[in-house]
């Protein structure tokens, strides 16, 4: 069963939609913002932008007759989620790793 923490790590795996991700912390752009910042097509951000909405990472809201993105904070929840189950055995294998080294031979 693919989580929206899967989509949201597959659609940030991809390095344009992920500068284009990491263009909105500043604040709402309009796909023609992103494309010039970027060095990419409008018709290219905007395919882009539609896969980061579908992951939850960015929402839009008209403005006239412009369209301006900003991010959502729903996808990097669902990403945190998904990462987050991964922790216990992560810090079980941290502390068996931890104990194991200091109770080995020693090198004298």
């Amino acid at each position: 069963m693919v989580t929206n923490g899967v989509r949201v790590l597959s659609a940030l795996a991809d390095g344009t939609r992920r500068a284009v991700f990491e263009a909105l912390p500043q604040g709402p752009k309009s796909v023609g913002e992103l494309a010039e910042a970027l060095g990419v097509t409008s018709s290219a951000i905007s395919q882009h932008l539609k896969v980061l909405r579908e992951a939850r990472l960015v929402m839009m809201r008209p403005q006239g007759n412009r369209r301006l993105y900003s991010l959502d904070p729903r996808g990097l929840a669902d990403a945190r989620d998904y990462l987050e189950q991964f922790w216990p055995s992560a810090l079980a294998a941290y502390s068996a790793a931890l104990s194991s080294a200091q109770t080995g031979p020693s090198s004298e």
